[in-house]
């Protein structure tokens, strides 16, 4: 029983990796470095750390890329 509790724990975590790596794809990020990948994701999160608006300034330019209207 436990070994397919872990093997859908990994599934999940692969599917939760593929999906952000969409994400970079998406944004149109695909081919710069790692680097500097984490570098833009460490400042996005300082930057909303506590900042309602920076998050939703950020929220409407994602649900724009997705085609959808802000909630």
């Amino acid at each position: 029983m436990k070994k397919i509790e872990t093997d859908e724990a990994r599934k999940k975590d692969t599917r939760e990796k593929i999906a952000l790596g969409g994400l970079v794809a998406k944004a149109g990020l695909r081919y710069e470095k790692r680097a500097l990948l984490l570098g833009l994701l460490i400042d996005a999160k300082l930057r909303i750390k506590g900042d309602d608006t920076e998050r939703a300034r950020l929220t409407e330019i994602g649900e724009k890329a997705f085609g959808r209207e802000p909630d």
